[in-house]
């Protein structure tokens, strides 16, 4: 019981500071896009329903899309599989909520 108050707690002090903190914001979606590019879809699915449970909540991405705020759960739930026009239409409402336009740029590899 006491992790799950924790647990609520620190989503409470994530979402706080995400709507105060502007670079934290873009910080928070960054590192969900970043990981989604690493080919890492469940880190990624999973960094972005953080990202937006932090910011614009499920509610209003919902209305913004014209999705179900039931049917965004699923979609970037442990097994969700969003298509690429629903990914690319969450990411582009988060830049707009985060006041950010992100770009990507090549990184020559470390290997």
């Amino acid at each position: 019981m006491q992790a799950m108050l924790l647990t609520r707690s620190f989503r409470e002090t994530v979402r706080a500071r995400a709507r105060r903190d502007v670079k934290f914001r873009q910080a928070l979606l960054v590192e969900a896009v970043q990981t989604l590019l690493d080919r890492n879809a469940e880190g990624g699915r999973t960094a972005l329903r953080s990202c937006i449970n932090a910011t614009i909540g499920l509610e209003k991405l919902g209305k913004a899309l014209g999705r179900s705020p039931k049917s965004l759960m699923r979609m970037f739930g442990p097994s969700g599989n969003p298509t690429a026009e629903n990914l690319l239409g969450v990411i582009g409402i988060l830049q707009e909520e985060a006041g950010v336009r992100l770009q990507v740029r090549a990184v020559a590899d470390a290997a």
